[in-house]
């Protein structure tokens, strides 16, 4: 998981000390009290406290009467040191007064209380002694508290040197989400408890002989083994002749009698799903349900209730810890300490460096494993004490022995134990030397000797440095394993004085056994049988209590200890910032480097000699004879000359186009226009030259902009604290500036010098971060050049070898049969999402159908269906129903198979087989399909009639179940699911080692301890194996569910059975084989309570400290590495495990945006009326929270069954009709408030009016009707409206987000799961389908179908007794009946297919996809759950935004114009906000890049907040290699844009207010010139004026400039770019001449002097003359042009493009 920011920083906070004051203040009376050697006196006598405390039972009394003086003893001496250290406390102190009196410091009043529980419990004794007070009494549960004087001895490690705040805020958090968790939890338990309420009640009814009277119902009324039944005939099981169905509970028996599992009413409900959704004993819940109820009912039910509570909801607690460990890992990172390293820093001699010498010993340690791992078991009279395997165990000791000397000779002693390695070498040699002698030979000395195992742990480099980095620091583990093991103390203790007074219960009698029940909680195997039985003893008054002590201990050490051990393997796997850095950076150069070469089954054509394809022209006219010629080249010149015509045929005039180039593309898709043409013709130099002449000008045009950019200052703003988008905008420039040197020169002149050290450090700062740059510039440089390379190669091979590409070295490359091949193969659905014109996004109605459609092409959409129904036709079949024998059957596989040839031909024609690019056999997924093509193809033709077990036409129809298995290659999701599980497994395969390791370290020490122990005589009261003959009366366990008591005479049923003398029936130790076989079944927490138990009882009570420890490594250590490497694996496979911690806040972020939607709630009305009180009502949370418990309150009507028959149910029915018509209510009130259109906006909304509507038809038909389907159907509408709760709390809705979200993310994961389980379910059908029934393989979980197959390995998935079933699967004669011609006629099973299959599948499906699961709730947790100060865009800002986008979308479409981008962003306020007045820039860039989105079109409310969150955050820091280089040209395009946009309007700005000069003066002119004719005309009367014709050119340049419109608003660009190089120009004639028209000037491209005092008008007189004048100078218009002029010169120095273009193009001013 990531490591937090807030994590890493170092703050000057006081420290979090929760530890006790031990300082006290120094008084002359009393001073021991401050004494070192007195605290840690305290705390040895709190663990003493806890020894005593531990002794204090009467069965302990009993066993051991002077145990009872020694702790009265010890207590007293307690007492009264804890007493004497309290009175020195409060003296000291004070007792009330004074700020740090006792009773104001925690500490103190918890060791008060400590010291009360010992005087409490010591007075208790007194009168015990006395017997005043019966040790059997419940007065003993006054000891129950003191076994927490514990903390007192660990209390010291609470003292921690962290920031005090920082871990509170931590520790709050995690408790709050954890009881958040708790609360989702409890939610589905109360969904799934009045589910089971309701669609199953009570499970009372069974099978019963028929003479069975009411009050007289014993063991032997019952069937055996005891069913359930139903009392209808057409569900359920019928009991067989003989027997009746009678329901129990009126014959008489009592609730305690019948058990307390089941779903009588809500609260044994919720107990029972608890007990399943832990996957103990859930299966057999099930079994009754489907002996009671309808069969689909139960497997809906279970299988639901497993996948959703078992498998997500509960995983979640494992997200919560990840969470908060990654809170704090760094600052305990100082606590626990580095990692160690695995090379030691002592100067060791030459002898000791050699690898002669380490390698002499590696292989001396794997001869004496393997010696040690053939022992076995030879018998009770051959002498075991001097046998081969002593004789070479007394070997290998001395010299091993000798090895640690020679070591201690070379280093000294000194520097030999400064090395922990040596330190267990040493250990070994002395444990090992004491072993070896006689007396103390195959004892507790054993373990020194196969620990020599560990030392192969450095035969292997990559497996030594995964051991340590897995366990790291070991104060961080073995922390962790300490607090398990006192927490296992304390609470054992507590139940210990809990229930040691309770007769009948043996499990907490003594504190071994009260231990051995807790841990066997822990591990949560047999976990319901230890409350069950405690449950039945305690009674029905105190069961709920113990039933929640029970639980909440269960839920805390399963969910919550267990979920520590993975947050500490994960923390040992994460790697360092830096690291991921640097891992990155390599990964991408090693991507560059593979890309590169080309596959070895193409680069074989290498090997053989270069023979090009030659053609010959024979259409030439000549005399000489004309030779060979390439085909490539010709063809290329084919090409060249039909591409050259194409382009002249486009440079036809046109109305939008001027050249082969469209005249509107925009710079990007220019680039990648000519990039696509480059990779298209290699050895095109013209093409590289303009790519590489339009890479300079783009350089030339980013580095104009920066400049200008840049000329501003940004210094004596006030300081007020800016948004997140404003605050990054200047980071960015801030970066680009520093990157230039001259920049930084300028700006540090005239500066202190601590201005200039810090822009001198910035300086350093961001050339580290230019350098970077260079990286990443030239990591992608290699990328394109190895994916040139890799092109190059394939068109070398292409053109020298005419074979190359060539499907199975005959059809041509270009044949048309391969081309109709190839279109066959390829053809998919393409629905288009964006408009060709516009390139606008569509919103198209099916889309999710369009891409499901275009998922895959048509032809593996067909295959797809070929398969599946090919899968539905292997469901029918069984060893009753042979496919071989039913023609029905036979045509699906005639089906498949032709399909299937036709698929591979097609295939094979258009891509070739196996030496093409594109070969069909380029990877496994292509292997697996030829390889099952050729399987059924075999099998098709073959079609065997008799086939025996274990026979090679069985191993084919074994292979022939992995046909399902073709899914995974034709989906590419599939494909992907498969490349998460195998590219970690590496990392598998080592953790694989490791456990082994284990096994095989425990399973040769089980060997050399109980190697024929553990036979016994199945007599119990024979004890000796001469004795063990004849025959003797075994009883038999008829339920495990009820509690009956024998009566006086009553005997259990039974039958007589022979003794014999033999092992356990499922395991033993007798060689190491069957050992490591055993250790693996109990390393799946699965059975390991029987081999405790029988290890006690065979061989002795301390040996159950073996499997104690195997258990406790494995299930906390070896289990938890199994999650934790695939939780990691699937991070690394994502790209996850490599980011550092703003890059995935980024990632985080982005999915969290993708979920995010608009508010689907209308606006408040405008007005006061009745509306707007409405919705201020409907609004306030007051009403919110209403509905919410008014939904719990219905809700709580389903805590019984309703019954047509019971008159319960009639009152609870009218009861949830007046709720509904509250319901009714609440809908026509939102509305009222929110307009019916408003309100149908939202989903919510929606979903309530439509439970709303249902609960109004329930109402009609239940008083119309009133039968047991209208009770249903009112049921099932309560349910309906329970689910509305999460969406009325935000944190269920966000925990069931979390839980909608991984499953959809987990979709193919559970799909691939499934495909497994549907092979191992047809193969379980041919292995197994006839095995006879068992201890587990019954009339319900059997192989008899692939049905009943996918239901059992549904069982084993969970781990319920799946060895058990294998055990059942690998029964050989004696016990069956074995047959040599046909599989389906014997009873037998297979002793190693049941080996391979059972384990394979528990290791795949267990181990590892159900661990993906993890892995993926684990990522949305940590996506949801972020906090405020861990994200880079919070709640509060996303909530935000969505307020002001519903106030601008007011049609509530999700889409907006572009024009009111700038609305929205002017509206946004707090960290989104941007202030027009500091950050004006910034915003043309939001609305630019907004606009040119869809060019021009509509925007999504996602468009905007993903342009909101690039801006909001670092993308140096936040985004990767390939999304940060597509993101900065982006910005740098928007910027370059919008820069030439800025400068265009100020030129505007200046041409309007020159053209007001320019009107204004003309103006006055035109009115003195008429004022002065008018007058002229009128007195002096002149004679006429002689008229001229305008000329030619001025009536053309009048009409066009009458014709010709305003375009400056429309026009693009002030100068061509790469982006307009075909826009629109001036005519080239006009070049040069200035020309006024109306006050406008007309510029050429290059400055020239402009004439322009003289002007020529032409003036009309009242349509008559028009007369030739001379007009003054005019003034202002010299500085107006020199203006422009300069202007235009600045403009053309920076944007001169060296093109034919540049020149034509011209500034109107």
């Amino acid at each position: 998981m990531l490591k937090r920011k807030q994590s890493s920083r170092v703050e000057a906070q006081p420290v979090t000390d929760f530890g006790p004051d031990e300082s006290l203040s120094d008084n002359a009376d009393i001073f021991w009290i401050n004494k070192p050697w007195v605290h840690s006196s305290l705390r040895v006598c709190a663990i003493i406290s806890v020894i005593s405390v531990c002794m204090n039972t009467p069965m302990t009394f009993e066993h051991y009467p002077p145990l009872q003086y020694v702790t009265f003893t010890l207590d007293t001496s307690l007492m009264f040191l804890y007493t004497a250290e309290m009175i020195a406390k409060m003296h000291i102190r004070g007792i009330v007064k004074g700020d740090s009196s006792y009773v104001k410091d925690r500490w103190c009043v918890f060791d008060g209380f400590m010291v009360f529980c010992l005087w409490v419990s010591l007075v208790l004794q007194v009168f015990e002694i006395a017997d005043i007070v019966d040790q059997m009494s419940p007065w003993g549960m006054l000891r129950i508290p003191r076994p927490l004087i514990m903390i007192r001895a660990f209390r010291i490690y609470f003292r921690f040197e962290l920031p005090r705040t920082r871990i509170t805020n931590i520790l709050k958090r995690s408790g709050e989400q954890i009881w958040s968790v708790s609360i989702f939890l409890l939610f589905f338990l109360l969904l799934y408890g009045i589910l089971g309420v309701q669609m199953f009640g009570t499970f009372t009814y069974h099978c019963v002989v028929n003479d069975t009277k009411p009050g007289n119902v014993t063991w032997n009324s019952l069937a055996i083994p005891d069913t359930h039944c139903s009392p209808e005939l057409e569900e359920g099981y019928q009991c067989p002749p003989g027997f009746k169905c009678m329901d129990l509970e009126d014959l008489g028996l009592s609730r305690q009698e019948l058990g307390y599992s089941g779903f009588n009413e809500i609260g044994t409900s919720i107990f029972t799903v608890y007990e399943a959704a832990s996957q103990e004993g859930w299966v057999f819940l099930m079994y009754r349900a489907i002996d009671s109820f309808p069969r689909w009912r139960s497997y809906f039910y279970f299988i639901t209730l497993i996948f959703f509570l078992a498998w997500l909801v509960k995983n979640v607690f494992i997200a919560v810890i990840i969470e908060t460990f990654a809170e704090i890992r760094v600052q305990f990172q100082q606590m626990w300490g580095s990692r160690s390293s695995t090379t030691s820093t002592a100067t060791t001699q030459k002898m000791m460096r050699s690898s002669v010498f380490h390698m002499f010993i590696l292989s001396v340690v794997t001869v004496d494993v393997i010696v040690a791992a053939s022992n076995y078991y030879k018998g009770e009279n051959f002498r075991r004490q001097y046998d081969e395997f002593y004789l070479a165990e007394v070997a290998f000791t001395v010299l091993f022995d000798l090895e640690a000397l020679l070591k201690i000779w070379c280093l000294g002693f000194t520097g030999y134990i400064s090395s922990s390695l040596h330190k267990f070498e040493l250990l070994l040699v002395i444990g090992t030397t004491l072993h070896v002698y006689p007396d103390l030979y195959h004892s507790q000395f054993t373990y020194f000797q196969v620990l020599r195992v560990v030392r192969l742990i450095k035969i292997s480099p990559a497996l030594e440095d995964f051991v340590y980095k897995i366990f790291g620091p070991g104060k961080k583990l073995g922390s962790l394993v300490v607090f398990t093991a006192s927490l296992l103390i304390v609470m054992s203790a507590i139940s210990l004085q809990m229930f040691c007074f309770v007769e009948e219960l043996d499990r907490f009698t003594t504190f071994p056994r009260a231990f051995m029940s807790m841990f066997q909680i822990l591990t949560q195997e047999g976990w319901v049988d230890v409350m069950d039985q405690t449950l039945n003893a305690v009674g029905h008054m105190w069961a709920p209590v113990v039933a929640i002590y029970f639980i909440l201990y269960h839920l805390f050490a399963t969910l919550i200890l267990l979920s520590l051990f993975v947050a500490v393997i994960l923390d040992n796997l994460e790697l360092d910032e830096d690291l991921k850095k640097l891992k990155q950076l390599k990964q991408s150069e090693a991507n560059a480097d593979t890309k590169e070469k080309l596959p070895l089954r193409l680069r074989i054509f290498e090997k053989f000699p270069n023979r090009p394809q030659m053609v010959k022209i024979s259409k030439l006219p000549s005399d000489f004879t004309v030779p060979k010629i390439r085909e490539s080249f010709m063809k290329q010149f084919i090409d060249r000359q039909q591409q050259d015509t194409c382009c002249l045929l486009r440079s036809l005039p046109s109305a939008s186009s001027s050249s082969c180039d469209h005249s509107k593309r925009s710079a990007i898709e220019d680039n990648k226009y000519i990039d696509q043409k480059l990779r298209k013709s290699v050895f095109s130099i013209r093409a590289r030259n303009l790519l590489e002449k339009e890479t300079a000008v783009t350089k030339i045009l980013r580095a104009c902009t920066r400049q200008r950019m840049l000329s501003g200052s940004f210094e004596g703003q006030p300081a007020k604290e800016r948004s997140i988008l404003s605050v990054q905008h200047h980071i960015r420039q801030e970066r680009r500036s520093l990157r230039h040197g001259s920049n930084s020169q300028r700006i540090s002149r005239g500066k202190s010098l601590e201005t200039l050290t810090q822009d001198h450090s910035n300086t350093v700062r961001y050339r580290n971060a230019q350098r970077e740059d260079s990286e990443i510039k030239m990591i992608q440089e290699k990328k394109e050049q190895a994916e040139m390379k890799r092109k190059v190669q394939e068109e070398e091979l292409r053109e020298n070898h005419p074979y190359f590409d060539k499907p199975l070295f005959i059809v041509g490359r270009e044949h048309r049969f391969r081309n109709f091949c190839r279109l066959v193969v390829r053809a998919r659905f393409n629905a288009s999402k964006t408009d060709p014109v516009t390139g606008a996004v569509k919103n198209t109605k099916y889309h999710q159908l369009y891409d499901l459609l275009g998922l895959v092409t048509y032809l593996d959409w067909v295959m797809i269906v070929v398969t599946i129904c090919s899968c539905i036709s292997m469901m029918f079949e069984s060893p009753f129903r042979r496919v071989m024998h039913a023609p029905t059957l036979q045509i699906a596989e005639y089906v498949f198979v032709i399909f299937m040839s036709i698929e591979l031909n097609l295939k094979i024609m258009a891509d070739g087989l196996f030496f093409t690019p594109t070969a069909v056999i380029r990877d496994f997924g292509g292997v697996m399909d030829i390889f099952i093509y050729l399987v059924s193809l075999i099998f098709l033709c073959w079609m065997p009639q008799n086939v025996p077990a274990e026979s090679g036409a069985q191993l084919l129809m074994v292979l022939r179940c992995l046909r399902p298995l073709r899914i995974f290659k034709l989906v590419p999701q599939m494909r992907k699911v498969v490349r998460e599980l195998f590219s970690g497994f590496k990392e598998i395969f080592l953790v694989s080692i490791l456990l082994l390791t284990l096994m095989l370290v425990f399973a040769s020490f089980g060997v050399q301890l109980f190697a024929g122990k553990l036979a016994k005589c199945n007599d119990p009261n024979i004890i000796r194996r001469e004795d063990c003959n004849g025959i003797f009366r075994i009883n038999v366990s008829v339920s495990k569910n009820l509690n009956l008591k024998l009566r006086p005479g009553e005997k259990k049923p039974g039958f007589w059975v022979p003794r014999v003398w033999a092992n356990p029936r499922n395991f033993n130790f007798d060689n190491v084989g069957n050992a490591m076989l055993a250790l693996f079944e109990v390393l799946s927490l699965k059975g390991w309570v029987e081999v405790r138990d029988v290890i006690i009882h065979r061989v002795g009570p301390i040996h159950g400290i073996y499997i104690h420890v195997f258990v406790f490594l494995g299930c906390m250590i070896g289990l938890t590495l199994f999650v934790g490497v695939v939780i990691a694996n699937f991070n690394e496979n994502k790209g996850t495990a490599l980011l550092t911690v703003d890059q995935r806040r980024w990632e985080d972020l982005k999915s969290r945006l993708k979920i995010a939607q608009p508010l689907h709630l209308p606006p408040r009305p405008d007005n006061d009326g009745f509306r707007a009180k409405m919705y201020d009502i409907t609004q306030h949370p007051f009403f919110k929270r209403t509905i919410a418990l008014l939904v719990l309150a219905q809700s709580v009507l389903l805590s019984v069954k309703w019954d047509v028959e019971d008159p319960v149910t009639v009152p609870l029915a009218t009861m949830s009709v007046v709720f509904t018509f509250i319901f009714v209510l609440e809908v026509t009130m939102k509305i009222i408030a929110m307009s019916p259109a408003g309100f149908w906006q939202s989903r919510r909304n929606r979903y309530d009016l439509l439970v709303t509507s249902l609960g109004v038809v329930w109402v009609v038909l239940h008083f119309a009707l009133l039968n047991a389907y209208t009770y249903m159907m009112g049921a099932c509408v309560i349910v309906f409206r329970f689910f509305s709760i999460c969406g009325k709390h935000v944190t269920l809705k966000m925990l069931l987000l979390t839980v909608v979200v991984s499953m959809y993310k987990s979709f193919f994961i559970i799909v691939g799961m499934f495909l497994l389980l549907l092979c191992y379910a047809f193969a379980g059908v041919v292995l197994f389908g006839t095995v006879k029934y068992g201890e587990n393989i019954n009339r319900h979980a059997n192989f008899s179908s692939a049905g009943k197959a996918i239901t059992v390995l549904f069982r084993i998935v969970t781990g319920e007794d799946w060895n058990k079933i294998m055990h059942d699967c690998m029964v050989q004669p004696p016990f069956c009946t074995p047959d040599e011609f046909t599989y389906w006629a014997t009873d037998c099973g297979n002793y190693a297919g049941a080996l391979m299959y059972f384990c394979s599948f528990y290791v795949i499906i267990a181990y590892i996809m159900l661990n993906l699961l993890v892995a993926i709730i684990v990522e949305n947790f940590s996506l949801f759950y972020s906090t405020e100060e861990d994200q880079l865009l919070s709640y509060n800002d996303l909530r935000h935004f969505q307020i002001i986008w519903n106030m601008v979308d007011d049609k509530r479409e999700g889409v907006i114009p572009t024009f009111r981008v700038k609305f929205l962003l002017r509206l946004l306020r707090g960290r989104l906000e941007v202030d027009l007045d500091k950050d004006k820039l910034l915003f043309k860039h939001m609305c630019y890049e907004m606009e040119r989105l869809h060019n021009g079109g509509d925007v999504t409310f996602h468009d905007v907040l993903s342009m909101l969150s690039y801006r909001s955050v670092d993308i140096r820091k936040s985004l990767q290699l390939e999304e940060l280089l597509a993101r900065e040209q982006l910005e740098y395009t928007i910027e370059e844009e919008v820069a030439k946009q800025t400068i265009r309007m100020w030129l505007k700005k200046c041409l309007k207010r020159i053209r007001a000069k320019q009107q204004q003066s003309c103006s006055i002119i035109h009115s003195l010139r008429e004022s002065q004719q008018q007058e002229l005309s009128r007195f002096l009367n002149p004679p006429s004026i002689e008229t001229t014709q305008p000329s030619e050119d001025m009536n053309a340049n009048s009409q066009d400039n009458n014709m010709q419109p305003e375009t400056s608003s429309q026009q693009q660009l002030l100068s061509p770019t790469l982006s307009d190089r075909g826009g629109s120009r001036q005519d080239s004639g006009d070049t040069g001449k200035p020309q006024r028209k109306f006050g406008q000037w007309r510029l050429p491209s290059a400055p020239k002097p402009i004439s322009h005092s003289v002007s020529s008008v032409n003036l009309r007189f009242g349509g008559r003359t028009t007369m030739k004048s001379v007009v003054c100078k005019m003034n202002p218009m010299t500085d107006t042009a020199s203006c422009g002029s300069e202007v235009k010169k600045w403009w053309t120095r920076q944007l001169t493009v060296e093109s034919d273009e540049s020149g034509d193009d011209l500034l109107d001013i």
